[in-house]
């Protein structure tokens, strides 16, 4: 009766690997999601709308005509070390590194550019340089980009993306707030429109200077944004923190930003400013 009895075959599962590359997990809802989809979508998830940190070479791409950005100002300034700082790693190894992950301008790369059709002076920030901080590298470049604003009438737009100065540099880095700041005041006094877009996070000494000088000042949607951190400040006023007090849409609600605006609209956003500004 062997005919009764069928040859068991032995199932072997077969495991597919995908490359884990492919894939982001949203820090908004949890959500897995396929990055090239991701990307067409301008790196915000399309269940929530959080909108992912990006490079500063990604702005150029959302904003510019054709992506094009002419880096002319100031492309061979570059950061040393004139306090000797010690921590567990080199300041000059820092550099080293953020240079080799291809950051080759410091913490902002500055140069003119063409948006809708209108000629620009503009500034992006890289969060990939040691967190974006401030030195004194980025303050001489956003001081003559202002000038170079000033002289041409070109208007200035500045994205925003920072932890805030760099404590490398100490009391240097510090001196940058005052320094761009003045820049931006002779800007103002030649009635140059200067557009300041603060995306996440914008904190520290950023925040106390030029990001917050804007005469329009436009923020992504759900970024950080702020001074000193929740903890810092509960302990200083010694009372309680209302939740989301350091949101783009606190802010906005409170008055500090003037408008929210999703990454998709941004180019579309600074163009329709800049017409009614110029």
């Amino acid at each position: 009766m062997s005919w009764f009895k069928k040859p068991k075959k032995k199932l072997v599962s077969q495991k597919r690997e995908l490359p884990g590359d492919m894939w982001d997990k949203c820090l908004g809802c949890g959500e897995i999601l396929y990055k090239g989809q991701l990307e067409e979508n301008v790196n915000v998830c399309p269940n929530c709308a959080y909108h992912f940190r990006i490079p500063a070479q990604s702005y150029e791409a959302i904003l510019l005509d054709s992506g094009e950005f002419n880096e002319t100002y100031d492309v061979s300034l570059r950061s040393v070390d004139p306090l000797q700082f010690q921590d567990s790693k080199k300041y000059t190894d820092r550099i080293s590194e953020a240079e080799s992950r291809g950051c080759d301008q410091d913490a902002i790369r500055t140069g003119s550019a063409t948006l809708d059709g209108r000629e620009i002076h503009l500034g992006i920030m890289d969060f990939q340089f040691i967190g974006g901080s401030m030195g004194s590298v980025v303050g001489e470049k956003i001081r003559r980009l202002a000038l170079g604003s000033r002289d041409t009438g070109r208007p200035l737009v500045i994205i925003a993306a920072s932890g805030g100065a760099r404590m490398q540099e100490g009391i240097l880095s510090l001196m940058q707030m005052a320094k761009t700041a003045a820049a931006l005041e002779e800007l103002s006094e030649a009635r140059v429109p200067y557009i300041s877009l603060l995306t996440n996070p914008t904190t520290g000494g950023v925040t106390a200077s030029y990001a917050m000088l804007g005469d329009v000042i436009l923020a992504e949607p759900g970024a950080l944004i702020g001074f000193a951190g929740p903890r810092v400040i509960k302990e200083t006023i010694r009372q309680g923190l209302p939740d989301g007090f350091q949101t783009a849409e606190f802010l906005e609600e409170h008055g500090m930003v003037d408008r929210i605006v999703p990454r998709a609209e941004l180019k579309g956003a600074i163009a329709t400013l800049l017409g009614h500004m110029c």
